[in-house]
């Protein structure tokens, strides 16, 4: 078994040429003077010269570094966005209100102060002297995601952050690596596979039954953990070909009842898994934010390392029951029958991992990959399901319509198809309104690899990117911004969606709504996130009615403080904090009530 070097150690190793040369080279030129001229130079001071060369070669280099951006912006007539200040020297006091607003802040709103200081929506976010550039503007974002995709990739930084959890998996690769799982990944969802919604009903129906018997104990249901079960059985079915069964588990009490901590299924599986993947996502949030220099706040252990136990357990009996049906399908020889049957035919009967098993066999790869698609296939959908169901909480108005157009299009018992989905205007505006306000994936970063220039704004020059610097995004800003959206951006309002609005803003510039990414990365379970979303929202809504939050039974942890109800939008409205690592979801988990509906 190899020998884990703890992070710090390592880091440092790596830097140990730059922490070394520079006094080496001060006491080399002190023994040269000392042995060839008559210059006397004291032991103290060439040992005090030798110690000042660290801080003074790192200066050079920052003074330097900014010269030459400085110098090839004005080469490429563009110019460099503008640098958030800092009270505090090497941005200290940045990365102080970064790490302050991850534990306590409301996600982003660090930026809204910057925008009017700075009169920009694209700024340089430096911190320990790392540049971080960081925007909002959609043809900035349409520039890193689509027209000038080639310039950007995920980058060797970001990747050495992530890679504990995602490996080299889809999310976590670039070029030919990248290409192999996306072209892997892409016929797994096609139209008919999405369409087949065997898979969604079932889980749906044991879902929903816990709902209801947890209702009749008088308790209300965090929403969130239910659509987490739903959606985990739900993928690993699709797309491993046998689920995992969290909703076997059973669903957690309120804080307040006896039952809360006494319930057996703490140790479930599935259970263990979910909060190690939610742990581990919060360390590689934090390690974005600390940027190059995290190996510093993990010197001595690598804390995702710690969940990856845990997440292993959980993976490994999935890649073994796969690759044992690979066996058997060889010992049976099934593979001479596939021979003669098209592609398309083959896939009908292999699922995904089954599918990433012909390709590879290695272990790291399967492993990488299953924890990408869990990601997506569990976290992303469950954010839109936990979302959409709190804001018709909040909405009474929008419950009963979208309601009205689920029993009129699909009826108060039928199983809801494709066509009907695609009838159902409401409801998908519904799901955009949601995603709009609350994206699956709040922020998102990739890297320049050359330098890029990006169009100027509103007649302003150019913005100039020099290769090799981070640059991050963010939808959840991005769709929050009154200048692209209305006066009402802050608003939760469907009909954005089929009215007027649509004209005056989406059409004539669509990349301010990127809920699923764009260009060659967009998400490939776009359509089929929309799907599962709906049929549990149907299937709901069908036996459901008058949804209401229930603030008493959020852990005291997750409501938000006194002064947020001052605040304006979702700040002042959400009854509990947003939790944003890799994805999105409710602090606490969301706890609602609702009646079961008459169908007499």
């Amino acid at each position: 078994m190899p020998v884990s070097v703890p992070p710090g150690i390592l880091y440092l190793f790596q830097n140990l040429p730059s922490l070394i040369i520079p006094p080496a080279t001060v006491a080399g030129l002190g023994q040269i003077i000392r042995n060839h001229t008559n210059l006397y130079i004291s032991t103290w001071i060439l040992g005090f010269a030798c110690v000042l060369s660290l801080p003074a070669t790192f200066a050079m280099k920052v003074l330097y570094k900014d010269w030459k951006d400085e110098k090839d912006a004005a080469a490429h007539n563009a110019f460099l966005p503008p640098r958030v200040p800092d009270s505090l020297p090497a941005g200290l006091g940045l990365l102080r209100s970064a790490l302050d607003s991850f534990k306590n802040g409301y996600p982003g709103e660090q930026f809204e102060g910057f925008y009017a200081q700075l009169g920009s929506h694209f700024m340089n976010f430096r911190i320990l002297y790392e540049d971080r550039f960081f925007t909002t503007e959609p043809d900035h974002i349409k520039a890193i995601l689509a027209t000038q995709f080639e310039s950007f990739e995920k980058g060797p930084v970001f990747q050495h952050q992530m890679k504990g959890l995602l490996g080299a998996g889809v999310f976590n690769s670039d070029g030919e690596m990248w290409k192999f799982h996306r072209a892997m990944t892409r016929p797994f969802f096609s139209k008919d596979r999405i369409s087949h919604f065997d898979i969604f009903d079932r889980h749906a129906a044991d879902a929903l039954n816990q709902l209801k018997q947890r209702l009749r104990e008088g308790y209300p249901v965090d929403i969130q953990d239910l659509a987490s079960r739903f959606t985990m059985d739900s993928a690993t079915e699709f797309l491993f070909s046998k689920d995992v069964q969290s909703l076997a588990a059973g669903i957690p009490y309120p804080h307040y009842s006896h039952l809360a901590s006494a319930s057996e299924a703490v140790n479930h599986p599935a259970n263990r898994f979910a909060r190690a993947f939610d742990d581990a996502q919060r360390c590689l949030s934090l390690r974005t934010r600390r940027g190059i220099h995290w190996p510093l706040s993990e010197f001595w252990q690598d804390r995702v390392k710690q969940n990856m136990v845990v997440i292993n357990e959980f993976i490994d009996p999935i890649l073994a029951a796969a690759v044992q049906r690979k066996r058997e399908a060889a010992a049976e020889q099934e593979d001479v029958e596939m021979k003669g049957k098209s592609e398309g035919e083959a896939l009908e009967n292999e699922s995904l991992l089954d599918h990433l098993i012909n390709y590879t066999d290695d272990e790291n790869v399967l492993r990488d990959e299953t924890l990408n698609i869990l990601l997506a296939g569990r976290d992303t959908t469950t954010n839109s399901i936990t979302y959409a169901l709190y804001m018709l909480s909040k909405h009474p108005d929008v419950l009963q319509k979208l309601r009205q157009e689920v029993l009129e299009k699909v009826g108060e018992s039928r199983r809801p198809t494709f066509e009907d989905m695609k009838d159902m205007k409401y409801l998908r505006a519904v799901i955009n309104e949601t995603l709009r306000l609350y994206p699956a994936v709040p922020f998102n970063i990739r890297s320049s690899n050359q330098p890029v220039v990006l169009p100027g704004k509103n007649g302003s020059p150019p913005r100039y990117i020099p290769a090799r610097t981070k640059v991050g995004y963010s939808v959840f800003l991005m769709h929050r911004r009154h200048d692209l959206w209305g006066p009402d951006a802050g608003k939760f309002d469907p009909d954005r969606f089929l009215d007027d609005r649509v004209k005056t803003y989406i059409t004539p510039n669509p990349f301010i709504f990127l809920p699923f990414n764009a260009g060659p990365r967009i998400c490939l379970g776009q359509q089929f996130a929309y799907h599962e979303t709906s049929f549990f929202l149907i299937r709901l809504l069908q036996q459901f009615t008058n949804l209401k939050h229930v603030p008493e039974a959020q852990p005291p942890s997750s409501l938000p403080p006194p002064e947020w109800k001052l605040a304006s939008g979702t700040k002042g409205t959400d009854d509990f904090r947003i939790k944003s690592y890799l994805t999105m979801s409710a602090m606490g988990g969301c706890w609602l009530s609702m009646e079961e509906a008459d169908t007499n």
